[in-house]
């Protein structure tokens, strides 16, 4: 069997960083792992390319290459999700879909063939077992959520892996929490599933094996679902893991802010190579994170936690909601108030939207409000459902928010609050890469020379040169985002 492996693109949102990778030569911060992992679990002897349209272009010589297409992607994908399946049908070649969105959303997408439904460790090996015998089903689906320390190690030599700025690995799957927006309890269920050591850092051991270097992203649903065995047997593994290799990679992942009440888990991750994490803030609203049961955010002071990260060598990422139905008219100064005085720089505001499969698509469901299909994109300016606040008043603040926190002024002077509490875990002593240099001279002349609002720009620079030398390359990579940032605002 030849199978193609297609990753739709991702236009551009926050997440995609597609502005700011340009300053460094990439084509994409992150692989398709889902993919890479499928392709790992197909039997050894049949062929496997990938096309990982972010990177590179799909063709009508690769589907006509393929005896099937397995195709899979996040709501964010839905349109290349779409156009990918019309060039298949076009060329004749069968369509397997599966993945998060089609998960949740269901079969929904003309012109699939087959849709291999749910977590692939169940419901992929029959799907391969009745090609074999040439009797496919349209449609394989399972209950329940599979163990993942037999999960291979995904096929890296599938990827062109200099395009990426960073390589994806999963070490669990499930969150504790159940928050009424997430439809991640419905995906991967509330008990955290976890990897073995020794799983784990084969997965390692490959990637420094093929030379990669740098910037891991653990991609769990929340890295410290299971506190106690990270506590007492991943992170010390990988701890001298790192040691044995003289630290070859630095880590980010997702985790809930409760992270800042464990001493010993946070100086565990710290010393393992962790320097980064996104965490879901999502509104300041007491009454707010009631509504949608987070409650590992209330009753705390979460700008003193999120400092507190921050101090320990942490650059914390935040994403930020509004929308809830108990926001109050002012919520969006109250927002901008906390994103500004937390200093959380790369700060996600989305507004809230009903994702298929969570709780909060049913309630809307039974209340009648649903309007139409999530898109998957929660940055551009669409409900799909009717909110209880004045729905242009709340696009209006939304709006207002972005224009605010992404303003020159306003993002530069965050970036030097964040510089002031970051203490980094290790100085930053190792000369840079060429790489890096031409990062430097682009944002130079880009940021320094071309773009209104450069004075910001010097100022930070000048700031960082004489109060925080030490930090001087995270001060311009912050200034990189920025413009990606600003880019995605003006586009919304």
């Amino acid at each position: 069997m030849k199978i193609l492996l297609v990753f739709p693109e991702i236009p551009m949102t926050f997440w995609s960083f597609q502005n700011a990778l340009k300053f460094i030569s990439k084509k994409s911060s992150e692989p398709p792992l889902g993919l890479l992992t499928i392709g790992a679990m197909l039997p050894a002897e049949w062929e496997k390319k990938l096309i990982d349209m972010n990177v590179t272009s799909l063709k009508d010589e690769h589907i006509q290459w393929a005896d099937y297409v397995f195709l899979s992607g996040m709501n964010v994908q839905r349109q290349s999700f779409k156009e990918v399946i019309k060039k298949c049908n076009e060329n004749y070649t069968p369509v397997v879909a599966g993945g998060p969105m089609v998960t949740t959303d269901g079969m929904v997408f003309e012109g699939v063939d087959h849709y291999v439904l749910n977590e692939a460790e169940l419901t992929l090996p029959q799907f391969i077992s009745d090609i074999k015998f040439g009797s496919p089903k349209p449609v394989y689906t399972a209950k329940g959520f599979p163990s993942i320390t037999q999960t291979p190690t995904p096929l890296w030599h599938l990827l062109e892996i200099d395009k990426y700025a960073s390589i994806s690995i999963q070490y669990s799957r499930g969150c504790p929490y159940n928050c009424e927006f997430c439809s991640i309890t419905a995906l991967n269920g509330h008990t955290p599933r976890t990897k073995g050591e020794t799983q784990f850092l084969d997965e390692l051991n490959t990637l420094y094996n093929i030379g990669w270097r740098g910037r891991v992203f653990i991609v769990d649903d929340n890295f410290i679902g299971n506190k106690r065995k990270l506590k007492t047997e991943i992170l010390p593994a990988i701890i001298r893991w790192q040691e044995k290799y003289s630290y070859p990679f630095n880590f980010m992942t997702e985790v809930s802010i409760n992270l800042a009440d464990d001493d010993q888990l946070l100086s565990l991750m710290v010393k393992a190579g962790f320097d980064a994490t996104f965490i879901g803030i999502e509104t300041v609203n007491a009454d707010s994170l009631t509504e949608c049961g987070k409650s590992q955010n209330n009753n705390r002071d979460m700008i003193q936690s999120v400092k507190k990260l921050q101090r320990k060598g942490i650059l914390v990422s935040g994403g930020f909601i509004v929308g809830f139905d108990n926001d109050p008219a002012n919520i969006f100064e109250q927002q901008i108030n906390f994103i500004q005085r937390s200093g959380i720089v790369t700060a996600m505001v989305g507004l809230l939207n009903a994702i298929p499969g969570t709780r909060l698509f049913q309630r809307l469901k039974a209340e009648k409000r649903l309007l139409a299909d999530f898109e998957g994109n929660n940055m551009d300016g669409i409900l799909n459902f009717i909110p209880k606040m004045n729905q242009q008043h709340l696009i209006n603040g939304y709006k207002k928010i972005l224009e605010t926190i992404y303003s020159h002024k306003e993002y530069y002077s965050r970036v030097k609050t964040f510089l002031k509490e970051f203490t980094p875990a290790s100085p930053y002593t190792t000369l840079p890469s060429k790489t890096e240099l031409l990062a430097l001279l682009k944002s130079l002349w880009i940021l320094g020379i071309i773009e209104k609002g450069r004075r910001h720009f010097w100022s930070l620079i000048l700031t960082s040169i004489v109060k925080y030398p030490s930090k001087f390359a995270l001060a311009v990579t912050l200034a990189i985002y920025g413009f990606h940032f600003r880019r995605v605002t003006e586009s919304i």
